[in-house]
């Protein structure tokens, strides 16, 4: 069967990725490339584990985490959705069963905030992977006269850690902000909803979601 490391490997995904995160360059978005679908695959992978699901839900999660933001080749809006039916596309080239394959683009699909939700175990762990993928080195090299409020909260994250606990199945992210560069307003006007959409997502895995900024509990 198709793995995750043939699939890092891939030069259609690759090419795909590529050209995503060189159009969300041009348009001043953050870091979306090869690096972020990385960490989100494995982050993934991560919380299903020590949650004690399946290694081949891991596999999927890791797959569908990988190739997650490639819709972003072909538009920023709706990207969750170009992106399903890119990877499909892709996936159909290679022996990943048919319900395997359904299952990646299925969590591609519902991966957007704006559109999306948990449906499944794979969707949920790939939405919580994404969305704590707050980080400095996220923001691309610029004077920082030059950010925008995006730019100035991840700038602002000097410290990210998720931390999971399966005795009692929960989930903390806690995030350590430099109050200096971004106000705690300007943070949760970003992430507030991604944060809510983690929550959700932690309750499709049987567990509960909090997060911690800057020492005291927010969420």
């Amino acid at each position: 069967m198709t793995t995750y490391t043939e699939i890092k490997q891939n030069k259609e995904v690759l090419a795909y990725l590529k050209k995503a995160d060189d159009n969300l360059k041009v348009l001043g978005y953050t870091e979306h490339s090869a690096a972020h679908t990385t960490l989100v695959a494995e982050r993934a992978a991560q919380i299903l584990e020590v949650l004690g699901y399946s290694a081949h839900e891991m596999e999927l999660v890791k797959i569908a985490g990988f190739m997650h933001d490639i819709g972003n080749a072909v538009n920023r809006k709706n990207h969750a959705e170009y992106g399903s039916l890119l990877a499909d596309a892709i996936l159909r080239g290679t022996d990943l069963p048919l319900e395997d394959r359904v299952m990646v683009v299925s969590a591609i699909s519902h991966h957007d905030e704006s559109t999306g939700g948990a449906r499944d175990a794979v969707s949920a762990a790939l939405i919580i992977a994404d969305k704590t993928d707050v980080r400095r080195s996220r923001v691309r090299p610029q004077e920082r006269s030059s950010f925008d409020i995006h730019d100035r909260v991840n700038y602002a994250v000097t410290g990210n850690r998720l931390e999971i606990d399966p005795e009692k199945r929960k989930l903390r992210l806690e995030i350590e902000v430099d109050e200096e560069i971004c106000t705690m307003y300007e943070y949760f006007d970003i992430f507030l909803g991604r944060m809510l959409m983690c929550r959700a997502a932690a309750e499709m895995l049987n567990a509960k979601f909090s997060l911690v900024v800057n020492g005291s509990k927010v969420l």
